[in-house]
């Protein structure tokens, strides 16, 4: 149906660079975050009546290009050469120019596990609740505290005491967390 068409042409061009930032940071690799994303919105598209009838379509392709991240991480983890390179700290994960900050705070995501970083991700740069967090990642709410609580402290003791944590909603806009 055209208007299932232009509904899901809208919701792409609208979420597409905000998913692919958000996954780019939570798999620590722009090209494979494109990949599983391109993924995830055609499984969206295949189900686009259902999906779009959900509360929060973002969130649900978020969800799946994460799954076929984790899918494709574990069929990786019989060529150790193939998992070394899944989470090596990528200098150019985005586009364009980065400060020393960002390239810091990448390279210091990569240190977390993937739970945790994703975690952290998903509540300080998505600025999902924990509830919804904890919803998205199907955890209790108490472990995506503590996946938090680890991440921060894993991250201020990978940058370092120079690197001030800024609060949640003091962070400027378009900030990298």
């Amino acid at each position: 149906m055209m208007s299932d068409q232009a509904a899901f042409d809208e919701f792409y061009l609208g979420t597409r660079l905000h998913l692919l930032r958000q996954l780019t940071m939570m798999t620590g690799d722009r090209e494979q975050a494109a990949d599983v994303l391109q993924e995830a919105y055609a499984r969206a598209w295949q189900r686009w009546r259902r999906v779009s009838r959900l509360n929060d379509p973002m969130a649900w392709v978020r969800t799946v290009a994460w799954r076929v991240a984790i899918s494709q991480h574990r069929r990786s983890m019989v060529a150790s050469d193939r998992l070394r390179r899944y989470f090596a700290p990528e200098v150019a994960a985005d586009p364009g120019p980065a400060s020393d900050r960002v390239l810091d705070l990448r390279a210091a995501l990569q240190l977390l596990t993937p739970e945790h970083r994703r975690a952290l991700v998903l509540y300080e740069m998505c600025g999902l609740s924990v509830a919804q967090v904890a919803v998205e990642t199907e955890v209790a709410e108490g472990t995506v505290k503590s996946r938090l609580a680890r991440a921060r402290t894993a991250l201020a003791a990978a940058l370092g005491p120079e690197y001030a944590v800024v609060p949640t909603d003091a962070a400027p806009e378009g900030s990298p967390l």
